[in-house]
C-alpha cells in the first residue's frame, strides 16, 4: 500500500482541466484503484475532474458506468471516488457533470470579478472563499456600507455585460514579480493566474468561464459584519436565476394573499401589520376586562383560584397571580395553552411552598419549570380538567 502510493506520488496525474475547462468527456488508463469506505479511490493517467482546492468542491461525474462523488488531490496525484472498482491497466471514459461544473465556473469567476472591484474600489482583501451547494461566501478584511454593496453589484454586473475574455497566464517568475496580482496564500513553483482585464487579476487553480458574459448575473444577497470585516454572500448564473424565481413565488404568492399588486405589497403588509397592533391592543383590553373579573369573584373565603386561557401575555398572567395570591388563602394558578399544544404556567401563594407543589404537578404531567417558594413558572402538557382538578382538589 505505501509502496504504490509512494510510486504514484512520483507521478503526477495530467490535468485536462487546466488546458480545457470545457473538456466535458475524456478517456484515460487506470494506474490504480484502491477500496476506501464504502467506495474506491481511482487514480488516472490523466483527468478533467477538477479536484477539491481554492475554495470549491471536487468535479463530480462518471468514470464509465461508475459514479464519481468527489475528487481530491494528494501531492499532485488525482483520486476520484466511485461507486465500483476498476483494474488497475484499464481503460476508461470519463464524463463530468458538466451542467454542475459550469454553475460552479459561474460562481467562481463571479466570486473574482467582485473581490477585485472591491480590492480595486476601497483596497480590501478577499481573506476567505467557500464555494457551497447552494451559496458562495466572500470574506473581506474591511466592512462595507449598504450603498457601497449596491456599488461593487453594479460595477461587478457591468464586467459581465461587457463580456470580457477570461484569460489564463503563467508568468515567469521575471514577469511575476512585475505583477500586481491577488493571492491569499504562498504559492511555490509556477503560478497560474486568472485574468479578467480591467477588473481582477488573481492566482487561482480552479476552471473558470471562457467569458464574463457567460455568468449572467451577479446578484448579491447579504453583507454582514464578520471578525472586524465583513462576509458577503452571493449567487452567479443559473443559481441566481433559480434565486430570482423562488423570490417571484413568494411574492406572487404573498400578492395573492394581500389582494396587492406584487410592487405594492410592501403598503401591504405594513398596513396589515396596523391592523393587527389595533387587534392586539383591543385584545389586551379585553384581557384585561377578563381579568378583573376574575379577580372580582375571589372573596376571603375562596381558597384556590385556577383559570385556563389559550393566549394570554406572560405580563398579564404575572400580574393577574401578583394579585390573586393576595386575595385567596390557598393556591393560585394561570395556564396558558391548550390541551393538544401543551400550557405554560405560572402558580402563587402566600401560604404554601410553590416548589414542592410544582414538582408534583410536572411529575403528573410531564412538566418542567422552577423558581421561589411563593411563585413558581414553566410548562407541561395535560387535559385541562385534570390538571384543575390536582389544583383544586
Amino acid at each position: 500500500m505505501e509502496e504504490k502510493q509512494m510510486i504514484l506520488r512520483a507521478d503526477a496525474t495530467e490535468k485536462l482541466f487546466y488546458e480545457d475547462g470545457y473538456q466535458k468527456e475524456f478517456t484515460a488508463v487506470v494506474r490504480a484503484c484502491e477500496a476506501d469506505g464504502d467506495g474506491w479511490q481511482v487514480v488516472l493517467d490523466r483527468t478533467a475532474f477538477f479536484p477539491e482546492g481554492g475554495g470549491q468542491f471536487g468535479d463530480i461525474g462518471w468514470l464509465d458506468d461508475a459514479e464519481v462523488s468527489d475528487t481530491q488531490e494528494k501531492q499532485g496525484v488525482i483520486y476520484h471516488r466511485t461507486d465500483r472498482p476498476f483494474a488497475a491497466g484499464a481503460k476508461v471514459t470519463g464524463r463530468l457533470n458538466f451542467a454542475e461544473r459550469f454553475v460552479r465556473m459561474q460562481q467562481h469567476t463571479g466570486e473574482h470579478i467582485l473581490s477585485g472591484v472591491v480590492h480595486r474600489l476601497y483596497g480590501y482583501d478577499n481573506v476567505g472563499f467557500h464555494l457551497g451547494a447552494d451559496l458562495t461566501t466572500l470574506d473581506f478584511n474591511g466592512e462595507l456600507t449598504p450603498e457601497q454593496v449596491r456599488e461593487v453589484e453594479t460595477l461587478s454586473n457591468q464586467a459581465v455585460f461587457d463580456n470580457i475574455p477570461v484569460q489564463i497566464l503563467y508568468p515567469s517568475k521575471e514577469e511575476l514579480a512585475r505583477l500586481d496580482y491577488r493571492s491569499k496564500i504562498e504559492i511555490e513553483g509556477q503560478v497560474r493566474l486568472v485574468s479578467i482585464p480591467g477588473v481582477d487579476l488573481c492566482a487561482c487553480c480552479a476552471p473558470h468561464m471562457r467569458t464574463t458574459g457567460e455568468i449572467g448575473l451577479i446578484k448579491i444577497l447579504d453583507c454582514e459584519k464578520h471578525r472586524g470585516g465583513c462576509r458577503m454572500t452571493m449567487v452567479s448564473g443559473m443559481r441566481a436565476l433559480e434565486d430570482y424565481r423562488q423570490k417571484q413565488q413568494s411574492v406572487t404568492e404573498v400578492s395573492v394573499e394581500l389582494s396587492a399588486r406584487p410592487d405594492q405589497i410592501g403598503e401591504a403588509v405594513r398596513h396589515q401589520k396596523e391592523q393587527l397592533l389595533k387587534q392586539r391592543e383591543h385584545l389586551n383590553q379585553l384581557q384585561a376586562a377578563y381579568l378583573d373579573g376574575k379577580l372580582a369573584e375571589i372573596t376571603p373565603e375562596t381558597k384556590n383560584v385556577c383559570i385556563f386561557v389559550e393566549e394570554l401575555d406572560n405580563i398579564a398572567v404575572r400580574n393577574f397571580v401578583n394579585e390573586a395570591m393576595e386575595r385567596c388563602s390557598g393556591v393560585c394558578a394561570a395556564f396558558v395553552g391548550s390541551d393538544a399544544g401543551g400550557y405554560r404556567y405560572i402558580l402563587g401563594s402566600r401560604t404554601e411552598d410553590m416548589r414542592a407543589f410544582a414538582k408534583k404537578l410536572n411529575a403528573a404531567f410531564a412538566g418542567k419549570g422552577g423558581g421561589r417558594p411563593e411563585m413558581v413558572q414553566g410548562s407541561l402538557t395535560g387535559a385541562q380538567e385534570e390538571i384543575r382538578a390536582m389544583v383544586c382538589g
